[in-house]
């Protein structure tokens, strides 16, 4: 059996998770949107849901959506904030944002809006001066709360802090991609006006993200016909999902201090182990620090690059070795680019192939951590050697 350490692509779903979505199936739910018993039981199961992801997250029932995923919930935070008024307006964010951040940034720009990238440093964190600078007069920046690809975490708090007011005296409006932070660092939900999150990436069901939505923050419907969600997603809501993504939710935020020392002690057992045997092989992102917690980089996500070697040649020579890690996003995983992510940290096109992205989750064992290390020491010890 393969040891799977690819837990940014997708987590395994929680066994509790598991356990509660197999008995609530077998309930007989009908449509949430109906008014006889199945279909009231289905939207109490909803509305139980709300209030627990709430409450795990420390914020009113009413600012969450739920949604099909962490990308519907990027589009639905970027196009519904950006068309809410009827100018033209400025979205700023990064170079290293997720594709679901930078697709619809580049979809507004063809309506007629406006998009400014800030460049990040060889770490990956952005230039903080110039992101407030353009944030002057701009409608919404969206910087992640962690990247997907390199594990580097924006100082969010002094971030949020240093904006400047925007349209007409305004507080420019703050987004942020945290379906990877969920479960790993602390997130300043508070303060954050819209974000995005995305239950399988935290041991709950795929289909199922979430909307952070902050109160009296005006966001046009993308999907239109129907008004659940507040009228802000319409559609009929898988309520078993939606109760799964929750109660994953909730155990992602209670563990989140155990998990994220436990990563990081992984995370560094292999590296410390993989740079002794691989000669010139680099570490990606913040430097990795013995502290337990550290505050700029996701427990756990390693992304290195040894020889100048397509990353997905060696993805496959990985898994056919019993290995399952991946080169960059796994949403590009089909793409032949380089990665846009290393290409802004300012490799060139082929460097910026040969990225080995490795991610350890919650079921993640010591054990599997020696497997990669023998694993990745000897697959990329032959490919320098060809």
């Amino acid at each position: 059996m393969s040891v799977y350490l690819d837990h940014n692509a997708t987590t395994p779903l929680r066994e509790e998770v598991r356990r509660l979505m197999d008995s609530l199936r077998e309930e007989g739910l009908g449509n949430p949107s109906s008014l006889h018993g199945s279909g009231r039981r289905a939207r109490q199961m909803i509305d139980a849901a709300r209030e627990q992801a709430a409450a795990a997250l420390g914020l009113p029932e009413d600012s969450l959506t739920f949604t099909s995923g962490g990308t519907e919930a990027n589009n639905l935070a970027l196009l519904g904030a950006m068309r809410a008024r009827a100018n033209p307006g400025t979205v700023v964010t990064t170079a290293i944002e997720h594709s679901s951040v930078l697709a619809p940034a580049q979809a507004l720009v063809r309506e007629g809006h406006r998009c400014q990238l800030i460049p990040v440093d060889r770490k990956g964190q952005p230039d903080i001066d110039a992101l407030c600078k353009a944030a002057a007069g701009a409608r919404l920046v969206s910087v992640m709360a962690g990247n997907n690809e390199i594990g580097v975490c924006p100082p969010l708090v002094d971030l949020v802090e240093r904006l400047p007011r925007g349209e007409a005296g305004q507080r420019v409006l703050f987004h942020s991609d945290a379906a990877q932070a969920v479960g790993r660092i602390e997130v300043p939900w508070e303060l954050l006006d819209l974000a995005s999150l995305s239950a399988h990436k935290f041991g709950g069901p795929l289909g199922v993200g979430l909307l952070i939505r902050r109160g009296g923050v005006q966001i046009e419907p993308i999907c239109h016909g129907g008004g659940q969600e507040l009228g802000f997603r319409p559609g009929t809501e898988h309520a078993v999902a939606i109760a799964g993504a929750a109660l994953a939710l909730e155990l992602a935020c209670e563990q989140r201090e155990t998990f994220a020392r436990r990563a990081h002690q992984l995370g560094r057992s292999l590296w410390e182990r993989l740079r002794l045997r691989v000669p010139g092989i680099q570490l990606l992102g913040p430097e990795l620090r013995e502290e337990s917690l550290q505050p700029d980089r996701l427990p756990g996500t390693l992304n290195i690059l040894a020889q100048a070697v397509d990353g997905k040649v060696l993805v496959t020579r990985l898994d056919l070795a019993g290995l399952e890690i991946s080169a960059g996003s796994a949403c590009a995983s089909g793409s032949l680019e380089a990665s846009h992510v290393l290409l802004a940290l300012g490799f060139d096109e082929t460097r910026a192939r040969a990225g080995l992205r490795v991610s350890i989750g919650r079921t993640t064992r010591a054990e599997d951590v020696d497997i990669a290390v023998e694993i990745l020491g000897r697959t990329l010890g032959e490919a320098g050697a060809r």
